[in-house]
């Protein structure tokens, strides 16, 4: 007698009602839906816990993991892609700024003062020292990724170097054990994504309300069109390169989509994005452990993009003219500020200042930018996210580390066991 098969959702069909859910019930329930914030925060912490961690035995074991031209192969065709994504988000939210002029009629007197906290802005020297630790367990602490990523490039280095002398392999397969047993917690994690995203939105539309955004529905607006612009562009290009279907794309992108747009962190959407790039795009397990999250650090052309725009806005909404040397300055500090920013929700707030303070711009339109940022967020990890899989894609095919039967859905392939 044959089983009944039992009746089950997708985790990313999941996601979406929980998403949904979660914006009507805190549109009906008001500042009350705060009360259940505590909830989605002790979700997100579940998964930051992990994702140093995952991070730094990701990197360490693909590194180590393959011979000195791979790696170095590598590390050029994942920074020519991040390098040529990010200036060309960048120079679009130039154009589109101009364009739309997102800051003319906006009134700041209802701008709410910033709350008391001083951001200091580090010159782009301090910025690149800062990239490599002095202590590795600090940067650890503190969730520093790019300090991290620095350690874990030199770790796997040197243990490539001695497996390869030694023909001992002991470490190099226990940092891959560690790699996946940090990805199994966080398997485990991702089972109460939907609890944990229904409380976050409940808690945004509950608490901050969507009339906050009308005032700015330019400002979002560019960085929609911006997004569909960089879709439009990259998603072909990609697909041309790689020698696969671009329509199978959206389908792919979808559970890493939802999870970017909901959560508006690129470090909580990694241990997704990474299983994703193997297991529904093809890309090998070392390129993505390799890839995945060095462009979550650095790749960041939704964030390029927005910030770009925000520096238009401050201008346009204080009546700053910019002129063209500020313009290509705004360009170059954006896509400086996309390496190895904070990528967890607010972390902007910081990138906002620097911005302001580097270009002499009042510090007046901050507040507006800060009250919508959770929902700029949206659209900056969301570019992010994609893009960065992307760049794993083109990189797993330069390498011939693409399999294409995997992306047709041929065969299947497990991320972890």
């Amino acid at each position: 007698m044959e089983k009944k098969k039992k009746f089950s959702i997708s985790l990313t069909t999941q996601i979406l009602l929980a998403t949904i859910g979660g914006l009507v019930f805190g549109s009906i329930v008001g500042p009350w839906a705060s009360n259940l914030k505590f909830i989605g925060d002790i979700f997100l912490r579940l998964i930051q816990m992990s994702v140093v961690i995952l991070v730094m035995s990701a990197v360490a074991g693909a590194v180590g993991s393959g011979d000195g031209q791979d790696v170095g192969k590598m590390g050029f065709h994942t920074f020519k892609w991040i390098i040529g994504f990010t200036v060309f988000s960048a120079a679009l939210g130039v154009a589109l700024s101009l364009i739309v002029k997102p800051g003319l009629g906006i009134d700041l007197s209802s701008a709410e003062e910033i709350a008391e906290t001083t951001v200091a802005s580090a010159s782009l020297q301090e910025t690149l020292t800062n990239f490599v630790p002095t202590n590795v367990i600090q940067a650890m602490a503190e969730g520093s990724m790019v300090p991290c990523i620095v350690f874990a490039l030199f770790f796997g280095v040197a243990m490539g170097q001695y497996t390869k002398h030694t023909g001992n392999r002991n470490i190099a397969d226990f940092v891959v054990g560690i790699n996946s047993i940090i990805t199994n917690i966080i398997k485990i994690v991702m089972t109460v994504a939907p609890i944990g995203i229904f409380c976050l939105l409940a808690n945004v539309a509950g608490s901050t309300g969507f009339k906050v955004i009308i005032p700015m529905l330019k400002f979002l607006g560019v960085l929609l069109v911006g997004d569909a612009i960089q879709f439009l562009v990259f998603g072909p290009l990609t697909a041309t390169l790689c020698k696969v279907n671009l329509f199978k794309m959206p389908k792919k992108f979808a559970k890493m989509s939802i999870m970017a747009v909901t959560t508006t962190s690129g470090a909580i959407c990694l241990p997704t994005k990474m299983e994703d790039a193997v297991e529904k795009f093809g890309v090998s397990r070392k390129v993505a452990d390799f890839t995945g999250p060095i462009t979550m650090s650095m790749n960041s052309c939704g964030a390029a993009q927005c910030y770009v725009v925000a520096i238009f806005f401050m201008a346009q909404a204080t009546g700053v003219e910019l002129s063209v040397y500020q313009m290509g300055m705004a360009i170059l500090l954006s896509c400086l500020m996309c390496m190895g920013t904070i990528s967890v929700p607010g972390g902007s707030v910081i990138v906002y200042t620097f911005l302001a303070s580097s270009l002499g711009l009042s510090m007046d339109s901050i507040a507006v930018l800060i009250g919508i940022d959770w929902f700029a967020g949206m659209f900056r990890t969301l570019m992010n996210v994609d893009v960065d899989v992307m760049v794993g894609m083109l990189v797993a095919n330069k390498i011939g580390e693409l399999d294409r039967d995997v992306y047709n859905e041929k065969k299947t392939v497990k991320y972890a066991k």
